[in-house]
């Protein structure tokens, strides 16, 4: 016996609760994106100000700067474990009031950090705490924001929904590139790495406590709500995914595990084209901190544009085949990709195509991606399965690409480094999507 088709009980609730879900959940992932995306905008003024000792090299500072970046990624399993009981246990609706809180305090703190200049050899352990605390709250947002995306859902339109997630990562990213480019034409070079840096950090004070209002007017979930009562027995439930009944610690590692698998190439080619872009083509192919910018804008509007519809079109012909094809694309167009970039004879239009399409390709995956790690668990354990598997594939696969590829491309003078990262974590990506049933978007989530 398998889960009813379209249960009824799921997204019953109506479009209005479902529009102020994806709200409050979007504003919240969005804050967290955004700072992500700053913090890899601005990796190289960050690496002079906090992260250059005494004889220490600009190469050197990069490095620091992106191990700092990665230790926050660490965190997030960590935060997904520890929020994500909290959530499965009391509810959807305050974990995530408590997570947006300490996203906001540690973002706006940072803008307000003293450098290495004022403080020595405090100042990058300062910043590197609060990045930690950081990946401990971006660890529990992602898994609350899917969620209640998903869970109030209505039928047939949870890959839609679940996109919105993924969306508003890439609303977050371009607003971070947008306005490191607005302060990078606006002030002069020197204003920039003094004090200019500060400002994106300390914008998100304000945007913080209009996502706790948004947070604060939320209703609990219809699926959480539904398993305080007495429930029936289990479906019978197929591969990858964690059986309705007491869901043993077995079964859920499994499916987490199975699930980091499925988002690695996800995880590993966005940070490499969306976040690490900047600060390749500035210190590998000399490209100036504006022209950096603007072609990770470019490569975010083209992962904006082709998120939504591949959810959308995911709900109609499933997860599977539309994340399948944005994984083999990534893999097959990662090396021509690059070689367009550095290629010197190359217009500027083909470039843009380039990092258009690069972004584009990456977004048939992100599209689906939450709604897919949704069906793989059951209401009990969803905020944490979920949240654990995309944190653990971030932290490997996106938080430490900035580090690897700067590191090897320096140890090693080989500047496509990038392209081999991201084509052989597609391709392993592939596999485990290939293990995803069919028929998954049309059955019911899992109480």
């Amino acid at each position: 016996m398998t889960t009813p088709v379209h249960e009824p009980a799921e997204g019953t609730t109506g479009t209005h609760q479902g529009r102020r879900a994806l709200v409050a959940g979007s504003v919240g992932n969005f804050i967290e994106w955004y700072e992500f995306g700053v913090y890899g905008y601005f990796a190289t003024i960050i690496a002079a100000n906090f992260f250059t000792p005494d004889g220490g090299g600009d190469a050197e500072a990069l490095v620091k700067t992106y191990a700092s970046f990665a230790l926050a990624f660490f965190f997030r399993p960590v935060g997904a474990v520890f929020f994500g009981r909290f959530g499965d246990r009391i509810g959807r609706r305050p974990t995530l009031i408590l997570v947006v809180l300490l996203m906001t305090a540690a973002t706006t703190l940072i803008g307000l950090l003293p450098t290495y200049a004022t403080v020595g050899a405090a100042a990058p352990w300062l910043l590197t705490l609060l990045r930690a605390v950081q990946g401990l709250s971006a660890g529990g947002e992602f898994g609350g924001a899917v969620s209640i995306m998903t869970e109030f859902a209505p039928p047939g339109r949870r890959g839609l929904y679940g996109a919105w997630q993924s969306f508003t990562v890439a609303l977050g990213l371009l607003a971070g590139a947008g306005i490191a480019a607005l302060l990078a034409t606006a002030l002069s070079e020197d204003a920039l790495h003094d004090w200019g840096w500060r400002l994106p950090f300390l914008l998100t004070l304000p945007l913080g406590l209009a996502a706790l209002w948004l947070r604060l007017k939320l209703e609990e979930t219809p699926s959480y709500r539904r398993t305080t009562r007495p429930r029936s027995p289990a479906a019978e439930d197929g591969p990858g995914t964690v059986p309705v009944a007491d869901a043993p610690a077995r079964e859920v590692a499994k499916a987490i595990a199975l699930g980091a698998g499925r988002l690695m190439g996800w995880s590993a080619a966005g940070y490499t084209f969306l976040v690490v872009m900047p600060s390749y083509l500035q210190s590998t192919l000399n490209a100036t901190f504006q022209q950096a910018l603007v072609a990770t804008v470019v490569a975010n509007v083209g992962f904006a544009a082709s998120i939504l519809p591949a959810g959308a079109l995911s709900d109609r012909i499933g997860r599977r085949a539309v994340m399948v094809a944005g994984s083999v694309l990534v893999a097959l167009l990662a090396f021509p990709l690059l070689g367009l970039l550095q290629d010197p004879g190359a217009s500027t239009a083909a470039k843009g195509a380039a990092v258009f399409a690069a972004g584009a390709v990456v977004g048939l995956m992100a599209g689906p991606g939450p709604a897919m790690l949704a069906e793989m668990f059951p209401t009990g354990v969803r905020y944490t399965g979920l949240g654990l598997a995309y944190a653990l594939s971030n932290a490997v696969f996106s938080g430490c690409a900035g580090l690897i590829i700067t590191e090897v491309i320096e140890r090693t003078g080989d500047v496509d480094i990038p392209a081999y990262y991201v084509a052989v974590t597609c391709a392993v990506s592939t596999l485990a999507l290939a293990t995803l049933r069919g028929d998954d978007h049309r059955r019911a989530l899992r109480d």
